[in-house]
């Protein structure tokens, strides 16, 4: 029997396309009994209109029609598996460049992240950039898994000539956890069992760190944050006059009695209670989706934060960002901007491009007038009202927001506040 108290595992695969990223899931899910009956056969008829002799592994993750006739990830597929140790939840990322922002959405609530290297063509920069944006989004812990080891018959040195080379930027990265596996996602070796084939590995099996590997769950309860979705005033005799406020705690723990204060206004009060599914509780947090009634009668709608008074968040117009640019059109000074942090929407606009990484090194590129598409590189912002944020490292939700193009509504770009 697995342990009740045993932590959710989140991990997400990324890496460059063809690596074999949908593969290795779809063999972690194969051989730890995690699929169904009705799920392989479906699988093995789509193998066969493809004119492949065994079943094509990938197709277990590929979900989306236009993915499985391509051959390729497009969406982020997320799937679900346990061992008698652990529960585990897997985001399986696209490693075409066009869709890094799909990998964002993917490693963004990630505890590990499985970088997956096809050891017939090295670090791609694809590799390099993946990595990178791991370890811009607070991912501590990664397992490398050199993959398509048969292609190279087992070959001790064609492993370590990788891992020496990624050795190389590892300094440069703030993922200080790192293991090295060889595996064989198609044939299966080395990934629920260690392979016979390679003695010389003196590692473990790659479910076997999985399992083991031991997470800093960093449950935010210094920070609390309560941004706030809607306002309900049910029209009701019964509930004349209750009025609550409907969100999703952010950070922190909140309490009734609690003294707090409502940003932006300014307003303080205290708790009266806090409600979920029509019941009261004595106390709720992150990442608890609550309804909140307070002492006092106070103007508040969405996109206002409710916060105690004793730790608040920086209120601001003027944001320093890291940012992950997605548009072909490129990030330019002066170019207007939507931004959206956490429930509320603001007109900003970009006034200084600080630099650029250069992914081959990860070294500051200076001087530059624009950011590309899959750029990453520190830019500021200007918003037209202030917003209630916090750094990124104390609090991940307060501490990322989005960019959206004015006229197309579109994500352009994901920011993470230093």
């Amino acid at each position: 029997m697995m342990n009740k108290n045993t932590k959710i595992l989140r991990f997400t695969t990324v890496g460059s396309v063809d690596d074999g990223k949908s593969t290795l899931i779809g063999r972690l899910l194969l051989d730890s009994k995690s699929t169904f009956d009705d799920q392989l056969n479906s699988i093995e008829k789509s193998s066969r209109k493809k004119g492949f002799d065994n079943i094509d592994l990938s197709f277990l993750t590929d979900g989306l029609k236009s993915e499985r006739e391509q051959g390729i990830t497009i969406d982020v597929a997320y799937r679900y598996f346990s061992t008698k140790k652990r529960k585990f939840i897997v985001a399986d990322t696209p490693g075409h460049i066009q869709y890094t922002r799909n990998m964002v959405t993917g490693a963004s609530t990630a505890n590990l992240a499985l970088i997956i290297i096809d050891i017939t063509k090295g670090i791609s920069e694809q590799t390099l950039r993946h990595t990178y944006i791991s370890s811009l989004l607070g991912i501590s812990h990664a397992i490398i898994c050199i993959n398509k080891m048969d292609l190279v018959d087992y070959d001790q040195k064609a492993f370590f000539s990788i891992v020496e080379n990624f050795k190389k930027i590892q300094s440069k990265i703030k993922i200080n956890n790192i293991e090295f596996v060889p595996i064989s996602a198609l044939i299966g070796e080395n990934i629920i069992k260690k392979s016979s084939k390679m003695k010389w590995y003196k590692g473990k099996a790659l479910i076997q760190y999985l399992e083991d590997i031991e997470i800093s769950y960093t449950d935010n309860y210094t920070y609390p944050r309560f941004p706030i979705q809607c306002a309900i005033r049910p029209q009701t005799f019964k509930n004349d006059n209750f009025r609550g406020f409907a969100g999703r705690i952010e950070g922190g723990i909140f309490k009734p009695n609690d003294k707090i204060k409502i940003l932006p206004s300014g307003h303080t009060s205290k708790i009266k209670d806090i409600q979920f599914d029509g019941k009261i509780l004595n106390e709720a947090f992150s990442p608890m989706s609550v309804v909140m009634t307070i002492e006092d009668s106070i103007d508040i709608g969405r996109g206002d934060m409710i916060v105690k008074e004793d730790s608040l968040p920086i209120v601001t117009k003027e944001i320093d960002l890291i940012v992950t640019w997605m548009s072909s059109s490129p990030l330019e000074n002066k170019k207007k901007v939507i931004i959206k942090h956490t429930t509320r929407e603001t007109m900003a606009i970009i006034y200084s491009i600080s630099y650029k990484i250069n992914i081959d090194n990860f070294e500051n590129i200076e001087n530059i007038k624009f950011l590309k598409m899959n750029d990453i590189g520190k830019i500021s912002i200007k918003t037209s009202s202030p917003i209630n944020i916090d750094k990124y490292e104390n609090n991940r939700n307060t501490g990322s927001l989005i960019i959206i193009d004015i006229n197309t509504n579109e994500t352009i770009g994901a920011g993470i506040i230093i």
